[in-house]
């Protein structure tokens, strides 16, 4: 498959031979690996990455980095969506940024077939985080366990596919009309238990699906070890473009899908947005639970009664067990502006990093082990998060099975002069643990529906992995 690019010119292929012998085995291990092989694309240059040495673990240096290329490097991203977007580098000067991105306005369209369509390969991505490169980069990434932290990674997807809508709602003005956040992290899938912080990591992306104001972008993150690209996880993000004050939908180019791989990734975006309204209708909070769960909940609360006295006042724990309401963990962090995004809200990112870490000391607590990511899902961003605001973050295992372990994170905003509370995220991570864990059993009504919507968010992710 032959691709041009946007001068005509042709794009040809960049591939090593090693990667061409492996190219049959990686489109196997790695989902997506062969559609994105078949576009022969070149990285995309935002910076310049000279002099990188690769001084450490042989193979943990990938030749890209280490050739005299000049590649995207993840540290980038930031600077470049400050750039797209006209923000301001420093917090005092917000304000007049703010104002600046209003005169904007006059920019945008009512009517999405006024917008030129976008191919797939119009807004795919790479970008290079090089642990293996840069010895200074590792230890931001490093955890006690001499692995990287996962809560960073959830950083830079979040920055990542932010950038990769972006280059899909291009715009001939040097500063972008849209305000495009994240709306809604549906999956992350993980394929390593553990990612080296000695070797390079490889981000790629692109969106591929939209609908009139909100898009999907699909991302995998390999790790360059043995001359090759491992797989690291598979991402799903749903990012949606609003005016640039921030206040209301805008309407975003449509895609065109070429080709029946790209046909398929669109409609699986129709069927994920499907997916998504039904989870919503079928959400515990709007409907009773099954039959099935109904008997569930019924034979477990049978077994914590004790007969001997004949009532239902009267519980006991099983052998093996653990009440729910004893498997709480909380923080609080106060919401400085060296953690704002580029609108001057509190970076999705870190409410993701702060939540998965609290979700992984409850499931080590927990699990009386070290456990490891399997699977993060179902991450609403319901509204943004103010600086100022104090953040309360509530975790609970409300799910185990066998060796898996499923923790809920519930993040609240404070406001320290009103005292409003107000929801603003409801965080789903499953963990998996070396060995059998006990059961979490629910006392009360409430903890039932947490304990079934747990097993329902368990199960999803288990059965399609």
């Amino acid at each position: 498959m032959t691709c041009v690019d946007g001068r005509g010119g042709v794009l040809t292929p960049k591939l090593s031979r090693r990667e061409v012998e492996r190219s049959e085995e990686a489109s196997i291990m790695y989902p997506g690996y062969r559609f994105w092989k078949h576009w022969n694309i070149p990285s995309v240059l935002i910076r310049s990455c000279t002099s990188l040495s690769a001084s450490l673990h042989p193979g943990g240096c990938s030749p890209d980095l280490t050739e005299g290329h000049s590649k995207q490097l993840m540290n980038d991203v930031r600077s470049r969506l400050q750039e797209i977007v006209g923000a301001s580098k420093n917090w005092s000067d917000h304000l007049q940024s703010t104002k600046e991105r209003a005169s904007l306005s006059n920019q945008l369209v009512s009517k999405q077939e006024d917008l030129p369509h976008r191919r797939m390969k119009d807004s795919y991505l790479e970008a290079y985080l090089p642990l293996g490169s840069q010895p200074n980069l590792r230890e931001k990434y490093l955890n006690v366990h001499k692995h990287v932290r996962f809560g960073r990674i959830l950083e830079d997807l979040d920055s990542f596919g932010v950038l990769i809508s972006y280059t899909h709602a291009k715009t001939d003005n040097p500063r972008s009309p849209f305000s495009i956040v994240t709306a809604l992290v549906d999956e992350i899938d993980l394929v390593k238990k553990m990612i080296r912080p000695d070797c390079d990591l490889k981000f790629t992306g692109n969106v591929t699906w939209v609908g009139k104001s909100s898009m999907e972008v699909q991302m995998h993150v390999s790790q360059y070890h043995d001359d090759v690209y491992n797989p690291v996880l598979d991402a799903t993000f749903v990012m949606v473009a609003r005016d640039p004050a921030n206040k209301s939908a805008a309407v975003i180019n449509p895609l065109k899908p070429e080709g029946p791989e790209e046909e398929n990734l669109f409609k699986q975006g129709n069927l994920n947005k499907a997916k998504r309204t039904k989870l919503k209708e079928t959400s515990l909070l709007k409907t009773a639970p099954n039959e099935e769960e109904r008997n569930i909940i019924h034979n477990m609360f049978l077994g914590t009664l004790d007969m001997q006295t004949v009532s239902f006042r009267s519980r006991k724990l099983p052998a093996n067990s653990v009440w729910m309401d004893q498997t709480k963990l909380k923080s609080l962090e106060i919401c400085h502006p060296q953690e704002r995004n580029i609108f001057n809200k509190i970076f999705g990112g870190f409410l993701m990093r702060k939540a998965f870490e609290l979700a992984w000391a409850n499931a080590c607590v927990y699990g009386n082990s070290r456990p490891h990511a399997i699977a993060v899902d179902d991450i609403l961003f319901q509204k943004p998060v103010e600086i100022g605001s104090l953040l309360y973050l509530s975790s609970q295992v409300c799910y185990t099975e066998d060796k898996y372990i499923q923790v809920r994170v519930h993040s609240e905003v404070v406001d320290p002069l009103t005292k409003e509370h107000s929801t603003t995220n409801i965080f789903h991570f499953t963990f998996g643990c070396e060995t059998e864990v006990k059961q979490v059993i629910p006392k009360t009504y409430g903890e039932s529906m947490l304990y079934l919507d747990g097993k329902r968010h368990f199960k999803a992710r288990i059965i399609k992995n």
